[in-house]
């Protein structure tokens, strides 16, 4: 029995389903992709507040290990990226409620939202470690 080409060939020449190497990245969908991995990051942020709080909680030698890492080099940076994690999410979060409430949803202002959270969280984290440094 012959088969019968109903479609002229087109479902041979479509893809199966939308992919990256059909869309070009937009600064929209990178921020998108950002939210979603500081908010995983945040999970490993907050096991490191959680063994900071029970070494506070453990005495004054558990506490000075975990004061001692959190003053090294390596612990500064582990610190400044949780920082910027949790603003990059923050400020995420608030360009969703944006949407959801239905503004910001047309092109121009959706870019600008992506770019302000960008904007807003690297500029608060500057500020927050800053102040925490020459104040703290």
């Amino acid at each position: 029995m012959a088969d019968l080409d109903l479609n002229n060939g087109l479902a041979a020449r479509r893809p199966l389903s939308p992919h990256l190497s059909i869309y070009r990245p937009t600064l929209t969908m990178l921020m998108s992709i950002a939210h979603r991995i500081t908010g995983a990051a945040l999970y490993a942020g907050t096991i490191l507040l959680v063994w900071y709080l029970l070494a506070a909680a453990n005495g004054g030698t558990a506490f000075a290990a975990a004061a001692s890492f959190m003053h090294s080099l390596l612990g500064q940076l582990v610190l400044l990226g949780f920082t910027f994690a949790f603003l990059h999410h923050f400020f995420g979060g608030i360009r969703h409620l944006i949407w959801d409430l239905g503004y910001g949803l047309d092109h121009p202002m959706r870019e600008w939202l992506a770019l302000g959270t960008l904007a807003a969280s690297l500029t608060f984290t500057v500020v927050l470690f800053g102040a925490a440094h020459f104040l703290g």
